[in-house]
């Protein structure tokens, strides 16, 4: 009886106790879906350590981190998951992604391999990362576009999305920390969000104060984008309008696009726009310079993963138009996020974890073909992006300057505002010319090549022998001239230690010399056929062998056939006896074992190019008639 006892009392003890981890279970999934990620990381952490449903509660651990942008701390703990029995495939994938958030580039490429063959083929992560085999590589290594420097309006907090109003930075910032306990966000534990502005020039702590009028509420605000007149925003918010929470069925309030105007002075006239809605999100707006389309992000049912870009005409009154998806070359099965348009409307840019990136969140940029569609993304490379999350990408009209948002390592805070400067480009320009009489040379083939032989752009030179072309920094060149009667040329040279802050030329004129008369060339220039004949002659023979014999003395010697007739017979029959005439000599050239490429061209031109006044209806002697019978060999390069 007293064992029956005891066995009941641990039965209890048990049930209560797997009873006790199943509400912590259910605590930590209901903290974490409340997007409570540093109180759900701290249950899922108990839950661990008493090995309940431990696998589980593993991945939802690094999901959190990554959630709160913690790469570092996830890595070690997907390491885990993924080394577990039947892990679901797409663990695989957010391993790899985690590797390459901590730079390890070449375990990423293992895993997105592992994750591919675990049934993904057709996820457009996986086409992309697969589609070149050097694609990551390329990225990985691309050369610097751009420099950096953070601004001095960083806190320990986030600040984050800058753009320009006039002579204001305008971002979005938790810096306020004069406030309640409950505007904390459960996120990261942070103050929710506020607009702030501040100088552009001599921009600080100090002197960054919060945006005038009704913008800032007690939930999220920002970022922002302002028409170009400076008197309209659009700004995203938590959905709350005139102090009322607006939330989905499971009590969860999403994120919304809100607009307001300005008057004297101040941002006021705040209202919903008809884009949002109670169950998804919409936020992340992006003005058109001429106001007419409105670019943003949503996670709403049809998209193609998490979220996606979107774009909404703005209609005269005031409306957004019916929203349409940018499509699957810019958006993927992951998140895409933080749109903006340049000042011409052309060029996109973006962020996405679903794009092959450093790491985490990466800035991307459409291309467009000639029609005007786009028809491929690029990253936009090192240091706009690094192994952390890069966003709220914005370019000022001038085309050169900008702001890019970052949680990368050395930062202030959490997230933090940079200035960048595109790197003025290098223009390489020169001239062909003579190297005898200094004349310009037209017509001559220039051919810009890296060192490793890729060709990068091709030239005809006009009539003043110019060229001219955009070059990378810090690279080696290979600039090669030819052209017919000169000698081929190559140089070497590079374009490295030049100044970063100013737009340069790089000068390069190469001389070409033309190919000089061979002691025996003058013997060698024609050779002559009897009348209606295309045969080779015995004497015309000598003489193409002595051809042979120049060519096998000079290998880099390379010619031109041109055969004629007189002017006797008609024109038609003239024109093809000529041709059979240039045939029969690159025949018996290339028989005495000359190869075929170094002539590169034979061609009869009948009667039309006649040496004397020979032509229809003149008299001449046969002596004269044998001038126009005759093949000319044109020296077109001598290496």
């Amino acid at each position: 009886m007293k064992n029956i006892k005891i066995l009941f009392i641990a039965f209890v003890l048990i049930g209560a106790s797997m009873f006790g981890q199943t509400a912590k279970q259910k605590k930590a999934d209901r903290e974490y879906n409340n997007f409570s990620f540093v109180k759900a990381i701290k249950t899922y952490e108990k839950l661990i350590d008493t090995s309940f449903n431990e696998q589980y509660a593993m991945r939802k651990l690094g999901d959190a981190y990554i959630m709160l942008r913690q790469p570092e701390k996830a890595l070690s703990i997907y390491k885990k998951v993924v080394e577990q029995t039947n892990v679901p495939s797409e663990y695989y994938l957010y391993y790899a992604q985690t590797l390459r958030a901590n730079g390890k580039y070449e375990a990423s490429k293992k895993w997105m391999k592992k994750y591919k063959e675990a049934g993904n083929e057709k996820d457009s992560r996986v086409k992309d990362f697969f589609k070149n085999k050097d694609l990551a590589s390329a990225i990985f290594n691309s050369k610097e576009q751009n420099t950096l420097k953070k601004l001095n309006i960083n806190t320990k907090f986030n600040e984050f999305g800058a753009v320009l109003l006039d002579e204001d930075i305008i971002f979005a910032s938790s810096r306020d920390e004069g406030v309640s306990v409950k505007r904390l966000y459960a996120w990261d534990k942070q103050p929710m969000l506020d607009v702030f502005e501040t100088p552009l020039e001599g921009g600080s702590v100090e002197n960054t104060t919060k945006l005038k009028g009704d913008v800032n509420s007690i939930q999220h605000d920002g970022p922002v984008t302002f028409n170009s007149e400076g008197t309209k925003m659009y700004f995203s918010r938590n959905n709350y309008f005139e102090s009322k929470k607006i939330n989905d069925d499971k009590g969860i309030m999403h994120v919304g696009i809100y607009s307001a105007e300005l008057v004297d002075g101040n941002w006021i006239n705040v209202k919903p726009t008809n884009l949002n809605n109670p169950n998804y999100i919409v936020y992340h707006p992006s003005l058109s310079k001429d106001g007419k389309k409105l670019y943003f992000a949503s996670d709403m049912p049809g998209g193609f993963g998490g979220t996606d870009i979107y774009v909404s005409e703005v209609l005269e009154d005031g409306f957004l138009g019916t929203p349409t998806n940018l499509g699957e070359i810019i958006n993927t099965e992951g998140n895409e996020a933080f749109p903006f348009i340049d000042s011409e409307d052309e060029t996109l840019y973006f962020s996405s974890d679903g794009h092959v990136g450093f790491g985490l969140m990466d800035v991307f940029a459409t291309v467009k073909d000639e029609n005007g569609e786009v028809v491929n993304i690029i990253n936009l490379g090192k240091p706009i992006n690094s192994k952390k999350d890069d966003f709220g990408y914005y370019l000022f009209d001038n085309g050169f300057k900008g702001f890019i948002s970052s949680n990368r390592k050395g930062g202030v805070g959490g997230d933090d505002i940079y200035a960048f400067t595109r790197i003025p480009p290098l223009t390489l320009k020169g001239q062909i010319f003579d190297a005898v009489n200094n004349e310009p040379v037209e017509g001559a083939k220039v051919i810009l090549a890296r060192e490793n032989g890729e060709e990068i752009a091709y030239f005809i030179t006009k009539k003043d022998g110019s060229y001219q072309h955009l070059i990378d920094r810090d690279e080696n060149f290979v600039l090669k001239g030819s052209k017919e009667k000169f000698q081929d040329v190559s140089v070497n040279f590079n374009s490295f230690g030049l100044e970063k802050e100013k737009e340069l030329v790089v000068n390069l004129n190469i001389p070409l010399a033309p190919i000089e008369d061979v002691v025996i060339l003058a013997d060698l220039e024609t050779i002559y056929f009897d009348l209606d004949k295309s045969n080779i002659r015995p004497d015309a023979a000598l003489e193409l062998d002595k051809v042979v014999a120049l060519m096998n003395k000079y290998p880099g010697m390379v010619i031109r056939l041109e055969s004629h007739t007189d002017s006797r017979a008609d024109d038609q029959y003239n024109f093809r006896l000529s041709n059979k005439r240039a045939k029969s000599t690159y025949n018996y050239i290339i028989s005495k074992g000359i190869e075929a490429d170094r002539i590169t061209k034979y061609e009869g031109f009948g009667e039309t190019q006649l040496v004397n006044k020979c032509s229809n209806g003149v008299k001449c002697s046969e002596e004269e008639h044998q001038l126009n019978r005759r093949t000319e060999f044109i020296i077109v390069k001598m290496k």
